[in-house]
């Protein structure tokens, strides 16, 4: 104990629990991911919308998508709720091949759930 740096320790619970209310507060995430694009120059992805009477906040998706390379999240594009229970998005000029793709959804005060990669292999479109 003698060596534990205790305003460091108080700064590193407090910015915890700031992280932790922001994701309480997030929207559930997107259910049953899938992609589909092979021998296509576009990519498609899906996703089921979520109860609405659980996610009374839902205003829609964030399609996120990345080079195979990259570490972080490099392109988004928002996609609306369209009101039907599986729901899908086309990008243009984006190769499957080349990219990882994810989906979270929004709230309609902006919060975001994490990231969901498309399911297991059995799930691709």
């Amino acid at each position: 104990m003698e060596f534990v740096d205790w305003d460091y320790a108080a700064k590193l619970t407090a910015l915890n629990a700031v992280a932790l209310a922001g994701m309480a507060g997030a929207p559930a995430p997107p259910q049953n991911v899938s992609v589909s694009g092979a021998v296509r120059p576009s990519t498609t992805l899906a996703w089921d919308r979520p109860d609405l009477a659980e996610n009374p906040h839902h205003a829609g998706v964030r399609v996120w998508w990345r080079l195979t390379t990259s570490p972080q999240w490099e392109r988004s594009v928002f996609v609306p709720d369209n009101g039907e229970a599986r729901q899908r998005y086309t990008l243009e000029n984006v190769v499957i091949d080349n990219y990882f793709f994810g989906v979270s959804a929004v709230a309609a005060d902006g919060s975001e759930s994490p990231v969901v990669f498309p399911g297991p292999a059995g799930a691709f479109e």
